[in-house]
């Protein structure tokens, strides 16, 4: 704040720069610290691992993840979206399954490898990485 007070200072009209003055004095008062979420837009998150079907939210994998659109049907690999009164068809190949903020997304652990540390024993260890996607899976 100190900059602006700097830049108020240099002002040579004393009407303008004392009325400048009292607004961002008044501003500095409202101001909230912490998270702001005065500017906050919806987000999404990209489920790269889910396979599009019908009625899924769908992005552009090459676009912007926050335009979502509905996938109405699918026929040959090529899937017709929708969003709001906009019709436009991709291949399924160039879209990606996405979750608007506020949706539920379940994480599960997929084995990625196992290391065997002596093959007379059970005790093997396994290694995991979490997933996101909106089904549990257990076998």
């Amino acid at each position: 704040m100190a900059a602006i007070n700097d830049l108020i200072a240099q002002i040579q009209d004393a009407e303008l720069r004392n009325k400048i003055e009292q607004e961002v004095n008044r501003m500095n008062k409202q101001k909230k610290f912490g998270l702001v979420f005065e500017e906050h837009l919806p987000e999404c998150t990209p489920l790269y691992e889910m396979p599009v079907n019908c009625g899924s939210n769908v992005a552009l994998k090459s676009g912007n993840i926050n335009d979502v659109y509905r996938v109405i049907a699918i026929n040959n690999e090529k899937a017709l979206c929708m969003k709001e009164d906009e019709q436009a068809e991709w291949n399924i190949a160039d879209l990606v399954v996405v979750a608007k903020f506020g949706e539920p997304i379940y994480p599960y652990l997929k084995q990625i490898d196992s290391v065997c540390n002596a093959p007379d024993s059970d005790l093997w260890r396994k290694r995991c990485e979490k997933r996101k996607t909106f089904r549990l899976f257990f076998r």
